[in-house]
């Protein structure tokens, strides 16, 4: 049973502070061959806690952080969560444009990232009132590690339900971007409501949590939050590469393992991958958009791990749904509502009739995980969270036994002629081709049908297929009306920081070829 109550009173400061006063001398971090335990690393974020409040850091600041995988981003998020800052997400991908905006909506007073993104600061003016901390210097030394109390940390009240913790910013693979208030509360309870899914095989200070996933995403930034929890230790790869991966499961057994359905693509088409043994793997965790099905059963098959497909969003910190532990197994199903969430699916028009059961309607969602809001923005707010429902955007489907599954985006699904098709529906068909490694389908203006299916693909290593045998392939599949108009192969699709595929992106990029 989780106590909510106790969370309210607690901070993310102090989860820190506990599993380092309970398990001080085991092994926190492994980053590359930087390796903490828990109390050296609380002593290191305690340090550079210090050196920020020495230089005038207080409680409510807010603290950008454009850092890539690493243990800078650890120390640098914990110090901030210390002083009762609110960190700032900032993919490090970011260039100057999509700074410029975060910049001004957020207005952070600090940013802590490394030295090489200086130029992009330079174009933009408003950097010259932040206080920019460089976690590398001259000579690429980090400068975190060897940083040391430089004064005394003040008691930092937290108000765990008020006091925003993160700025997550959404992906913005439907729109702009809006940063999603995370209360410490928020956060504190999705690591619980979360980890009690599976804590059965989850066992204290044992577990080896291998971080992929960035952690400027909401998804990793939990993961490591869980790993604190647990007194886990966290193995970063500061970013994906199937090799790396499958070279630090060979070297350090990994227990657990998150990644988005790219991730696991990347894994399973490793050409070198049967000389790897991946049998270490207790829990394998997929988030960010849905694991198709053959790709769960080739992860089962591979693994042996349990294999947790689940359902989450920024606005919901990040997991709002799980595959049940010792439940009923479906293929597809993104699962029940995790403890101490609430979920219904309503009619997509007026967003209040509840849909009968296997009718599809708006995902909508209730419980201790909601955001406080969208940072600076009431009216975006007001209609994403009505009378304490979180309003998804999600299309979604629950069956007799309350197992739900994902059909699509409100915003991704396409009406072609009078009749409504959800890509995602499509592409878990696409999936099922032998030749096929990833494919992205969606919708584009058409003077006729009113809007047009399309899709891009991407084929496996060495596969072969033709525009021709794949519609071919498609007829027996699915309804006519759901075929792909037109079809495109390329090397890559267009993703998000976690893999998350940008189907907006090919569809601004289809339309305006339209539009030439």
């Amino acid at each position: 049973m989780i106590d909510f109550e106790y969370l309210s009173r607690s901070s993310i400061y102090r989860l820190l502070e506990t599993t380092a006063k309970e398990h001080h001398d085991h092994l926190a971090v492994i980053d590359g061959s930087i390796q903490l335990t828990y109390q050296q690393l609380k002593d290191t974020v305690d340090a550079f806690a210090s050196v920020l409040f020495s230089k005038g850091f207080q409680k409510g600041d807010r603290i950008g952080l454009m850092l890539p995988n690493g243990v800078d981003y650890v120390i640098s998020y914990y110090a901030a969560q210390r002083l009762g800052g609110t960190v700032v997400q900032v993919n490090p991908l970011y260039q100057t444009s999509e700074l410029e905006y975060i910049i001004d909506d957020a207005s952070p007073k600090w940013f802590v990232c490394h030295p090489h993104q200086a130029e992009k600061f330079s174009k933009i003016d408003q950097f010259a009132n932040i206080n920019v901390i460089f976690t590398k210097d001259e000579k690429d030394q980090n400068q975190l590690i060897s940083m040391k109390m430089v004064t005394e940390l003040p008691v930092i009240e937290i108000d765990a339900k008020e006091d925003v913790a993160v700025l997550q910013y959404t992906g913005g693979t439907t729109g702009r971007s809006k940063g999603a208030m995370l209360t410490h509360f928020n956060i504190l309870s999705n690591i619980h409501q979360m980890g009690s899914v599976f804590a059965s095989v989850i066992e204290k200070a044992s577990e080896r949590i291998l971080g992929v996933a960035p952690l400027t995403h909401a998804m990793a930034m939990t993961n490591m939050n869980y790993t604190v929890l647990n007194a886990a230790t966290y193995i970063i790869l500061e970013k994906f590469d199937a090799t790396k991966v499958l070279g630090l499961v060979a070297k350090y057994r990994p227990t657990y393992f998150l990644g988005s359905p790219t991730m696991y693509i990347a894994i399973l088409n490793h050409p070198e991958l049967a000389q790897y043994d991946l049998s270490c793997f207790k829990i394998c965790l997929s988030g960010s958009a849905p694991l198709p099905v053959e790709v769960i059963k080739e992860l089962e098959q591979k693994t042996g791990a349990l294999i947790f497909e689940g359902y989450g969003l920024s606005e919901g910190t990040t997991s709002t749904h799980r595959t049940p532990l010792g439940g009923v197994r479906k293929i597809g199903s993104v699962g029940m509502p995790i403890p101490g969430t609430e979920a219904k699916i309503v009619d997509i028009e007026n967003g209040i009739d509840e849909m009968p059961t296997g009718e599809s309607g708006e995902l909508i969602i209730r419980g201790p995980q909601v955001m406080k809001g969208y940072w600076k923005k009431p009216v975006e707010t007001a209609e994403a969270i009505r009378d304490g429902w979180l309003y998804t955007g999600d299309i979604a489907t629950k069956d007799e036994d309350g197992y739900y599954y994902i059909v699509g985006r409100k915003k991704d699904m396409v009406i072609a002629g009078g009749l409504n098709i959800y890509p995602a529906e499509v592409e878990e068909v696409l999936y099922q081709h032998p030749a096929i490694a990833e494919a992205c389908v969606f919708g584009v203006p058409d003077s006729y049908l009113g809007e047009k299916l399309l899709a891009v693909v991407i084929l496996k290593a060495g596969a072969t297929l033709t525009v021709e045998e794949l519609l071919d392939w498609c007829q027996d599949k699915m309804a006519r009306y759901k075929i792909p108009r037109g079809i495109e192969f390329r090397e890559e699709l267009p993703k998000t920081i976690v893999g998350k595929i940008l189907r907006r992106q090919l569809v601004e990029e289809f339309s305006s070829k339209q539009n030439a």
